[in-house]
């Protein structure tokens, strides 16, 4: 029973790392593989390198971006971080005093 008590302390440390840890980030890392694979023509994305465009061609493992007018690249569809957020219209943007 000494056994047990001892082993408790490092059964809750891996508890409460797997928690906070490991459940997000294998959920983060779904979702992203959820939007890499539903990527099509015309919807705009965030690269990992930062670069904004929009898909202009979509291949098995390859995805035109146009980053300008006239400038495709392309780029990996793992290398695709996600949807940038959008902006709303409405709201002006705050002016330094």
């Amino acid at each position: 029973m000494n056994d047990l008590y001892s082993l408790l302390p490092i059964i809750a440390i891996f508890a409460i790392f797997y928690l906070l840890v490991i459940r997000p980030a294998s959920r983060r890392q779904k979702e992203l593989r959820a939007v890499q694979a539903a990527l099509n023509v015309g919807d705009e994305v965030i690269t990992n390198s930062g670069f904004f465009g929009v898909i202009d061609s979509v291949d098995d493992d390859k995805v035109g971006l146009r980053v300008a007018p006239d400038v495709v690249v392309t780029i990996a569809r793992a290398a695709v971080a996600g949807i940038p957020p959008k902006h709303d219209e409405d709201e002006s943007p705050v002016e330094p005093d």
